[in-house]
């Protein structure tokens, strides 16, 4: 991957386009060179089918730079090689992630994956992309990682903005950031929603 990690991105899985995506091009140029030296003189068709050879070689090149890319922050859509194509998605910016398969592609290992981000992102689809579940779960699995950093790196936060309070309120403020601590605990576990977490975390800041 060409674009550089942030401090403390780690990949979680590189992703291409299937391997059939080459079979035409090199299936292309194999029949080519079976009735060049069929037809022509050796070492005229020899001359042909090398030069031919660089397409499906450029066809590979560029497959091998097309790639989707999963850190615990984004996805990273980049391809090309001569010319050059960047991409990223942000894990807090993505709303839902689909894929879809048909048989063959449930046979072959192959399908489309759809991310719908926010509003002024839009919507982006990827097709024919191998492993397209396990890009799938793995994006929403960062997701779910990502959501949680942030909400338990807030809930740090405001504990510990609340312990450095006015100290003769110590006791009261101590009460709150465990009140807070245990909200955030339940969210976690599932019992409550993020939205009711945040209902209560401003009932008990008094906003």
């Amino acid at each position: 991957m060409r674009t550089e990690l942030k401090k403390d991105e780690k990949k979680l899985i590189i992703i291409r386009q299937h391997w059939l995506r080459l079979v035409l091009p090199f299936f292309a140029w194999l029949v080519l060179a079976i009735l060049l030296f069929w037809w022509l003189k050796f070492s005229t068709a020899l001359i042909i089918v090398l030069l031919a050879a660089i397409y499906p070689l450029i066809e590979y090149v560029n497959w091998k730079n097309n790639i989707w890319c999963v850190t615990n922050m984004r996805v990273v859509d980049e391809s090309g090689f001569f010319s050059r194509y960047s991409k990223e998605s942000p894990l807090d910016k993505i709303n839902n992630v689909e894929y879809d398969q048909t048989l063959w592609g449930r046979l072959l290992g192959y399908g489309s994956v759809d991310i719908q981000t926010a509003a002024e992102l839009g919507e982006t689809k990827y097709d024919f992309i191998h492993h397209p579940k396990l890009l799938k779960d793995t994006i929403t699995h960062a997701r779910e990682e990502n959501k949680n950093m942030q909400v338990s790196s807030q809930a740090t936060q405001l504990a510990e903005a609340i312990a450095r309070t006015n100290v003769t309120a110590h006791a009261p403020q101590q009460m709150i950031a465990d009140e807070l601590q245990k909200l955030f605990d339940l969210m976690q576990k599932g019992a409550i929603t993020q939205e009711e977490y945040v209902a209560q975390k401003n009932k008990l800041m008094g906003s």
